[in-house]
């Protein structure tokens, strides 16, 4: 009898990001389809993970986290979601904050309930419900904006409903959710007795001022909240692949079986120099903030004088750029089939806003860029898109029987 696959793992296709950051090596070109920086790491950062593993850290650690790091954590967080965190009996150092969601998922979800999120969403979320044995129930985030729909999400809400998965500040909208929308999230998770699931990576890259407001911080909150974080993007670690969950006593102890099971642990001296990221000056923060402004300022530009209609990102390093105004006739393919064409024949890497939809059709005419770049990458990056902006015989000929 030949070997079968799991059914439910056949209701989920490979990332499609990863796939793309493929074809942008494939082809040479600028990848600005995965979220990961192409600038250096905090070098005492990287200092302290080379001490870490000539001073003998290379065995497992704890399994729930490194155990000065948990201190660190409950350090640095206890005060940012105003409950006293301890570090030996909420938090949990995972491989990254997609680990992070399948453990939370895990530890409170049963066969058969409902998980309920927004879209366009990151490709995890629906995978990882499914493998948790969920259902997953996409709620559209309303247009022009990408707003939270009070309606909405009441509708999409039944007795199966058990989780709100919230990402904020967003990928890919960038969008930095306001008090009203966080209002109906707060009432639908109150209401319906549900556990909020956030992934808060992006809790320091905000634009104009703006202060990320912790879910779990709310009162309503404290003791409904898994509030999921990460090293990555704040301090240029990607490949680090270090998550960390906070988590009401109640479940925290699932959670670290989910974890236990999933992974045993994470990098024990990545964990060890992660500990001496959390000690970095406020300076860093603020510099970091104002090397993000300058790339969004310089990716809106490019963008607009190639001919794309973008969204401003509030947060995160992502925006969303409608296509359909280009004049190229590729400008009339589906998202996926315009961004591979981008890459291949335009040098430009991109994700199909298709892909952050259940229903692709949603995502049609637009695509993601990341600008998580030097500004000298995003500067080749421009020049090449602004060859869209002129036409061009090459456009022509690049048509085929897809437009």
């Amino acid at each position: 009898m030949p070997l079968r696959p799991a059914r439910r793992m056949l209701q989920f296709e490979e990332s499609i990001i990863r796939e793309m950051t493929r074809h942008a090596m494939e082809h040479g070109a600028v990848n600005l389809s995965q979220g990961y920086p192409d600038f250096p790491a905090p070098e005492s950062v990287t200092e302290a993970a080379v001490a870490a593993i000539r001073g003998g850290a290379n065995q497992y650690t704890v399994t729930w986290g490194y155990p000065p790091l948990r201190a660190k954590l409950a350090e640095v967080y206890s005060p940012r979601l105003g409950w006293e965190i301890d570090p030996d009996v909420h938090v949990t150092v995972t491989c990254g904050v997609s680990e992070a969601t399948i453990a939370a998922l895990y530890a409170v979800i049963e066969p058969g309930d409902e998980a309920v999120y927004f879209e366009p969403a990151h490709e995890n979320f629906r995978p990882a419900v499914i493998m948790a044995g969920a259902k997953p129930v996409p709620v559209p985030l309303a247009q022009p904006g990408y707003r939270v729909d009070a309606e909405r999400l009441r509708a999409a809400i039944t007795p199966r409903t058990r989780v709100l998965l919230l990402n904020t500040p967003h990928n890919p909208t960038g969008r930095v959710f306001d008090e009203s929308e966080m209002a109906a999230i707060v009432d639908a998770v109150v209401r319906h007795d549900l556990t909020l699931i956030t992934d808060e990576i992006y809790e320091h890259i905000l634009y104009d001022g703006r202060v990320h407001v912790y879910p779990g911080s709310r009162e309503a909150l404290r003791e409904r909240t898994i509030t999921i974080g990460g090293m990555s993007k704040t301090f240029a670690i990607t490949g680090w692949r270090l998550g960390f969950i906070f988590a009401p006593a109640a479940v925290a102890s699932v959670v670290r079986r989910a974890h236990d099971y999933l992974t045993i642990c994470a990098a024990t001296p990545l964990q060890a120099a992660a500990t001496v990221a959390l000690d970095l000056p406020r300076n860093y923060y603020t510099s970091m903030t104002a090397d993000y402004t300058a790339r969004r300022e310089a990716m809106m530009t490019y963008l607009a004088e190639a001919g794309f209609q973008a969204q401003m990102p509030e947060g995160a390093y992502y925006t969303i750029a409608d296509y359909r105004d280009l004049p190229v006739p590729q400008a009339r393919w589906s998202s996926y089939d315009f961004a591979l064409w981008l890459t291949r024949e335009v040098g430009v890497a991109v994700v199909p806003m298709s892909s952050f939809y259940t229903d692709a059709r949603l995502g049609e005419g637009a695509v993601r860029f990341a600008f998580p770049k030097q500004l000298a990458t995003l500067r080749t990056a421009g020049e090449r898109l602004l060859r869209l902006g002129r036409g061009g015989s090459r456009a022509e000929a690049q048509l085929d029987d897809r437009a």
